[in-house]
Order: C-alpha cells, then sequence, then structure tokens
C-alpha cells in the first residue's frame, strides 16, 4: 500500500501540495488528474524518493520514503516500475539493450536470463507472439527482428510498448505512468489503456497513472485524485466523478461529457 499523509511541498513562494493525504491501496489503478501545474508529477516524485517533503510523510509498504539510507531506498524501487512520457527510450540502443538496460546496470550479465526476461515482458506487451501459435522456429525469427531494431524502427505505439516493457522487468509490485498516452493517436491510445489494464490484472500489479486524457480515466482507473490549487479536490470512484457536485470537479470533466 502507498500511504500519502499530508503531504506538503513548495518551491520558493509557489505552494505545489499542501496537505494532500489519500492511500492507493495493493491492485489499485489509479489515475492522478488535474491541470498543469496542478502538482501530479511533484506527488510522483515523492513517491519514489526523487523529492522530498516539507512536511507529511509518504510510506511505500509501511517504509517512510524520505527516511530510508540510499541502499534501503534503491532496494525498495526495484519493486517499482516507471514508464516515462514517450517512451524515453535511448537511441542509440536496440530494443533489447532498452528493455534490459535496467538488470544489466544492477550487475546482471547472465546472457540467458536477461534475453529470458526480455522475452517474457515484450510478450507480455505483445509485441511478440506466443511460442504455441506460431511455433518456435516463427517466434525465433520474430524475436531476431524486434531485438535488433532501434527506436526510430518503431511506431509510436511500439516504443511506448517497449517503455512498458522495460518497467515490468524483475516483475515489480507497484508500476508508475506518466502520461502514457500523450502524442498517441485515438486507437493506438486505446490500445495502450487496454494493455494498462490487462497488466494490471494479469500481473497483479498496482497502477499509478497520471493523464491529462479523460477517456483513459473512463476506461482504465478503478479510482481517481483530483488535484487542484495544491489541493486533493476529488478522491474516489471513477464512476463519482460524473456524479460531483463540486464545480471545479464538473468543470474539469465537462470536456469529457
Amino acid at each position: 500500500m502507498i500511504e500519502i499523509t499530508k503531504l506538503s511541498k513548495s518551491f520558493g513562494p509557489k505552494t505545489v501540495l499542501d496537505e494532500v493525504s489519500f492511500n492507493i491501496p495493493d491492485g489499485d489503478t489509479i489515475c492522478i488528474i488535474g491541470k498543469s501545474g496542478s502538482g501530479k508529477s511533484v506527488m510522483l516524485k515523492h513517491i519514489v524518493g526523487l523529492l522530498e517533503p516539507d512536511a507529511g510523510s509518504v510510506k511505500v509498504d509501511g517504509k517512510q520514503i524520505d527516511k530510508l539510507s540510499k541502499k534501503d531506498l534503491f532496494a525498495l524501487r526495484r519493486q517499482m516500475g516507471f514508464v516515462f512520457q514517450g517512451a524515453a527510450l535511448f537511441d542509440s540502443l536496440n530494443v533489447y539493450e532498452n528493455t534490459i538496460l535496467g538488470m544489466y546496470e544492477h550487475g546482471n550479465r547472465d546472457t540467458n536470463l536477461l534475453e529470458a526476461e526480455a522475452i517474457r515482458v515484450l510478450s507480455a506487451v505483445k509485441l511478440l507472439p506466443e511460442v504455441h501459435d506460431v511455433g518456435e522456429e516463427q517466434f525465433r525469427k520474430e524475436w531476431n527482428i524486434l531485438k535488433n531494431k532501434k527506436p526510430s524502427d518503431l511506431s509510436g505505439g511500439m516504443r511506448k510498448r517497449v517503455g512498458v516493457a522495460r518497467a515490468l522487468v524483475g516483475s515489480p509490485k507497484y508500476i508508475f505512468y506518466d502520461e502514457p498516452t500523450t502524442g498517441l493517436d485515438p486507437v493506438t491510445s486505446e490500445q495502450i489503456d487496454d494493455l494498462i489494464a490487462e497488466l494490471t490484472k494479469k500481473m497483479n500489479v498496482t497502477s499509478v497513472v497520471i493523464t491529462h486524457d479523460l477517456f483513459s480515466v473512463f476506461r482504465i482507473a478503478k479510482n481517481v485524485a483530483m488535484l487542484h490549487n495544491a489541493k486533493l479536490r476529488y478522491l474516489g470512484s471513477v464512476d463519482g466523478l460524473h456524479e460531483s457536485k463540486d464545480d471545479v470537479v464538473k468543470e474539469f470533466i465537462s470536456r469529457f461529457v
């Protein structure tokens, strides 16, 4: 579980988060929404330990993030996968190298293990077929083609899927998505939403999604947290957004309904 308690953060005179509190239960899919500058990304950076709060706390699995040693924080981060906006693939690396980069950087040099993990996660995001569907020979052909492709050889949707695959390496407990459908066409956006929902259920992960895309929110979220003017303005089910009497919430979702 992720527990956020009276979290506050300011940058100079600007208050970005003001005593924000809510919990994210294990297995949840929660979308964090709000206008630009409302504190969504700052919230996420506190959860993964990239920022320290001015007041309040963030706990993950009972461990207070800003009180952890570097060693313990790095160990906890191995339970976290992060999907960056735009996928953030390295142009000089091929698909295979981009996918297993984290394992490699942590000292794993077992090529058989690295390849097996890459195949597992790239299959999970449906960039590779199942062996039993196409046969071993055809599967190997497709794997050899895919693994050697550079990001420039991929469509936007494929790059996003590689980014998701990289986040799945090591079977993390939590996956954080930063604007996962930004820059994608509507059809590809829906495919990525379906993938997030499927992976959350199939791999039993907790998914935290920062997004401006209300279509994504209504397709994938169980719960929603809305930030506005540094405060938590709404917390509840995705269906409850439609029923909210809060003028700020109603104005925000009016673009969708």
